[in-house]
């Protein structure tokens, strides 16, 4: 079956960068060639770039963001350890199934969905937690929350942070805010196909991090001997056999957010997301996430009265080859998800998806 060229403004994946794209044809290397661990140096380099931050330990783990998460968790977690969790959307509530699981005392502070995170009431649920956790940017709601306020007060607490859908989409300054751990995917805003979780871990929480987590795949004390901290060393031990060709995709679609300029691109992408809120609003829809805290990267909108959500998804990708992403949980019939991330944070992708949805709605 011959695959179709669809314009990808759901939640994840988009569309990827050219370059990334192009990379991927690029001759195959082998994970040890010291021209990969070259590639695989600089696409770290690149990472703290744009995390923000000077952690040596950062690096694109062979797998899709919710390793990510599960990495940051089975490393800094263990049994009868406290973990809080703030939780205002579904990627909150995987953070609660994650620590969990790794033993630990979760306590959950919970947000009505489409409001940003409290930071009061996070640092409040325990006096003395071993990790405070948050999402940067929630992709089910399409809220910000602020991590400033939380590393002001985490106290002798870890900070862990999801920037899956934040990263190359919004400013992200791990080390000025405090941040100890974070963690992305690298198919929303840094334009690049599914398949790596750009990774960083602090000095701080490295040396408080469990000796033999439960994950041998995931264990950072293996995985770094391999790539961030073995970033000329001289030497590397083998773990795995990393996704070159993903990696060097990265490398590229890095290259090309970077050329472009980090604040140009958040600017990009912010003046897309209020074309966007603006043009929604005109054809007399309403958003659903805070005002003031509503992403332009991912915008939720509610589905009018009356509307099936699921018939008018299925009509703009049979008729216009456009996808767009239905609400999560509760809202999953309320809510619909419109992503413009990576190269689709573009006016000309935003006249589409209103185009499409006046045409489709008859409004």
């Amino acid at each position: 079956m011959p695959l179709r060229a669809r314009t990808l403004l759901g939640p994840g994946p988009s569309n990827p960068y050219p370059e990334a794209t192009v990379a991927l044809g690029q001759p195959l290397l082998g994970h040890l060639d010291p021209v990969f661990l070259g590639v695989l140096d600089e696409t770290s380099e690149r990472l703290r770039t744009v995390f923000g931050t000077a952690n040596r330990r950062t690096l694109p783990l062979s797998a899709t963001g919710s390793a990510g998460m599960e990495a940051s968790f089975v490393n800094t977690v263990g049994p009868g350890d406290v973990v809080v969790v703030a939780v205002n959307g579904l990627f909150g509530e995987r953070m609660v199934d994650v620590a969990s699981r790794c033993g630990a005392e979760v306590v959950r502070v919970d947000h009505e969905w489409g409001q940003p995170v409290d930071a009061e009431r996070v640092l409040a649920a325990h006096p003395a937690p071993k990790l405070i956790a948050a999402v940067h940017a929630e992709t089910s709601t399409g809220v910000r929350s602020d991590l400033e306020p939380l590393a002001a007060g985490k106290g002798d607490a870890l900070l862990l942070a999801d920037c899956v859908t934040s990263l190359g989409g919004i400013p992200v300054r791990l080390d000025e805010w405090g941040v100890d751990l974070a963690y992305s995917g690298t198919q929303k805003c840094l334009g690049v196909a599914p398949g790596l979780a750009p990774f960083t871990i602090s000095d701080r929480a490295w040396e408080r991090r469990i000796e033999r987590p439960q994950s041998w795949y995931l264990d950072l004390g293996m995985l770094g001997g391999y790539a961030g901290e073995a970033a000329g060393s001289g030497g590397r031990t083998y773990h795995h056999t990393a996704p070159t060709g993903m990696v060097v995709s990265l490398h590229a679609g890095l290259g090309r957010v970077l050329d472009e300029g980090l604040e140009a691109v958040h600017a990009r992408h912010a003046e897309a997301g209020r074309l966007l809120h603006e043009g929604l609003q005109e054809l007399g829809l309403e958003l659903f996430a805070a005002e003031g805290h509503r992403l332009p990267e991912l915008t939720t909108v509610r589905v009018p009265d009356g509307v099936d959500p699921a018939a008018v998804r299925k009509e703009l990708l049979e008729r216009y080859d456009l996808e767009i992403g239905g609400g999560v949980g509760a809202y999953a019939a309320t809510v619909w998800r419109i992503g413009l991330m990576g190269p689709n944070a573009a006016p000309d992708k935003v006249a589409l998806v209103l185009a499409a949805l006046r045409e489709v709605l008859g409004r």
